[in-house]
């Protein structure tokens, strides 16, 4: 790939797929999985799932595939400075929350509650109970597609599967390491740091939701331009904008303070990211994975900042009465529904097809790829109450 820095992820030497393919005549291994991605059903459901506010509170808020949008955005844009690998970047950026649940991080950790009740006693740590939204991003691309006659799953690159694993705890590296000991979880058990490309998205994705949250929350009337004075990452970009159109108000203000603090957060990962790689002297992706510390960072003036900035929609929008009011009442729908289709397992496709994992993890899959909307319709239907009229 013309351009790219001897750091970044070639495509020909990838790490390869699970199951072997020939290569594709007009496009690259990461083009390929980008591709397979796009016309994945997980993706298509990205537009109906929750970022913040549920899919029925609006038409212009973000959702979880406006979201991935954004982050690959941003990512391609600091690639192709940084000279990493474009493709890759997209790839991970558009895949990274195929595994979410509807009603975002309340529907995460309703059913993450569900599934470790469910757990039989004496039950190992090893063993596949709980639900976290990273493992089941990579357990839809493994496992849960089914598009192809050879093999479950898209069968991407080890490069891909290795950014969309983002997190792990040991138990669970452990666990995927007994049917791949040399693959994407391995770095969780040993140490070390995934691709510069893998970084980028991590750092894109806060930088994207940081942003959009913003924007989110004073379109919905539950934050105000006034109280982001209080967070000085954005208020210092609000005065810049006002020092440059001293009659800007309303929402071009909002957008043009936002978008100047974007640009900063942008310069300042790729001036930090340019010089810790510098610093480390890395020349290749292996001399990158055997770093116990990522070199794709803000300065550390920005990531306090960006802290800051967390802290305050932590506070202010995510914990806002209105907003735990609707995410507790998306927790009991997912609580009520995992506990209905336990009870009525024909209910439940994964179980009636006779798939071979539990009852319960194959409610959790059917769940997690649910749709706000089709959560709230199931849950209608099978208990007979409306949670949201």
């Amino acid at each position: 790939m013309s351009g790219m820095a001897s750091f970044g992820s070639h495509p020909g030497a990838s790490r390869g797929r699970r199951f072997p393919e020939p290569d594709a005549p007009t496009r690259s291994a990461f083009q390929r999985d980008r591709d397979r991605i796009i016309h994945s059903t997980a993706f298509r459901r990205l537009v109906y799932k929750t970022q913040v506010f549920l899919n029925h509170e609006g038409d212009l808020f973000r959702t979880r595939l406006t979201h991935s949008l954004e982050v690959a955005q941003l990512g391609r844009s600091i690639a192709r400075t940084l000279g990493l690998n474009e493709d890759l970047v997209e790839a991970i950026a558009l895949s990274h929350d195929l595994g979410h649940t509807p009603f975002g991080h309340a529907g995460q950790d309703a059913l993450n509650a569900s599934m470790r009740a469910a757990r039989p006693a004496g039950a190992g740590d090893e063993d596949d109970w709980g639900f976290e939204h990273n493992l089941q991003s990579l357990r839809v691309v493994d496992e849960l597609e089914e598009r192809y006659p050879a093999f479950d799953g898209l069968n991407l690159t080890f490069e891909t599967r290795e950014g969309i694993l983002k997190h792990c705890s040991r138990a669970n590296a452990e666990r995927l390491m007994k049917s791949d000991p040399s693959g994407v979880a391995r770095r969780f058990v040993d140490g070390g740091s995934p691709s510069l490309e893998a970084q980028l998205c991590n750092l894109a994705d806060e930088i994207a939701y940081n942003a959009h949250d913003i924007d989110d929350g004073v379109r919905s009337g539950l934050l105000t331009l006034d109280q982001m004075t209080d967070v000085p990452l954005f208020d210092q970009y609000r005065r810049q904008a006002l020092a440059a159109h001293p009659t800007l108000g309303g929402r071009r203000l909002l957008f043009e303070s936002i978008r100047l603090m974007l640009s900063e957060q942008v310069y300042d990962v790729i001036d930090t990211t340019r010089q810790r790689i510098q610093s480390a002297g890395v020349d290749s992706v292996d001399a990158v994975r055997s770093l116990r510390v990522p070199l794709v960072a803000f300065s550390p003036d920005m990531a306090g900042q960006s802290q800051q900035l967390k802290r305050f929609l932590f506070r202010n929008l995510y914990r806002h009465p209105q907003v735990m009011e609707t995410t507790d009442r998306a927790a009991r729908v997912v609580e009520q529904l995992f506990a209905l289709y336990l009870a009525r397992p024909e209910e439940c496709p994964g179980i009636a097809e006779g798939r071979t994992v539990s009852a319960a993890r194959a409610v959790a899959d059917y769940i997690a790829g649910m749709t706000d909307r089709f959560a709230i319709r199931e849950h209608q239907r099978l208990s007979g109450t409306t949670l949201f009229p």
